[in-house]
C-alpha cells in the first residue's frame, strides 16, 4: 500500500516555507490506519518489546493501537504539567529556544525494553529527548520507529546509535 499517497501535504503550514505532512487523512481511512498499525506491530513483534512509549500528541494516535495489538502498555511521555505523578523532565532544542517533556516517574522499570513511536522524525530533538527520559529511567530504547521521515533535515544524526525505522521518507521538501 502506497502511504506516501495517503498523507495530505499543506504548505506554508506552520508557517511559510513548510510543508506540513498532515496525516489525518491516513489516520480516518480505516483500512489505511489498520495497515498501518499491522506493519509497525509486525517491525516490533519478536524484538521481545515490553512497553511502548510516545511523546504527546500524534505519538499517542500512533503509540497506543501499536501497544494494543502487541498486548503491551503504554507510557505517555508529555510536556510539562500534564502528569498528575511525580515525574522526571529533560530540557530540549527547538529551533528558536527550548521545550521539556516529561514522564512518570515510576512509567518504566530497569531493564525494560521499550519502542519508541512517533508519527515524524524531523530535527530528532523531541525523540531523542524521549529516549534519555526512558534511560534515565533505567529502560532500554530498543528500536524509534515513525511513519514519516523528512530525511533532509538528518534527524536520524541525532539519534546516531538507535535503531531507527521510517514507513515514508521525503528526501526533499
Amino acid at each position: 500500500m502506497d502511504l506516501k499517497s495517503k498523507i495530505r501535504e499543506i504548505a506554508d503550514f506552520p508557517k511559510k516555507g513548510v510543508s506540513f505532512k498532515d496525516i489525518t487523512t491516513l489516520l480516518k481511512d480505516g483500512k489505511v490506519f489498520k495497515y498501518l498499525i499491522d506493519r509497525l506491530s509486525d517491525w516490533l513483534r519478536d524484538l521481545n518489546i515490553d512497553i511502548i512509549a510516545a511523546p504527546e500528541a500524534r505519538g499517542f494516535l500512533i503509540g497506543t493501537p501499536v501497544a494494543y495489538n502487541l498486548g503491551i502498555g503504554f507510557v505517555p511521555i508529555r510536556k510539562p504539567g500534564k502528569l498528575p505523578a511525580e515525574t522526571i523532565s529533560c530540557e530540549y532544542e527547538l529551533e528558536y529556544g527550548t521545550d521539556l517533556l516529561e514522564i512518570h516517574r515510576d512509567a518504566i522499570k530497569p531493564g525494560q525494553r521499550v519502542a519508541l513511536i512517533d508519527d515524524l522524525l524531523a530535527t530528532g530533538g523531541t525523540v531523542l529527548a524521549s529516549a534519555k527520559l526512558i534511560e534515565e529511567l533505567g529502560g532500554e530504547v530498543v528500536t524509534i520507529n515513525f511513519i514519516i521521515e523528512l530525511s533532509y533535515l538528518d534527524g536520524k544524526d541525532v539519534l546516531e546509535g538507535y535503531k531507527v525505522e521510517s514507513l515514508i521518507q521525503y528526501h526533499d521538501e
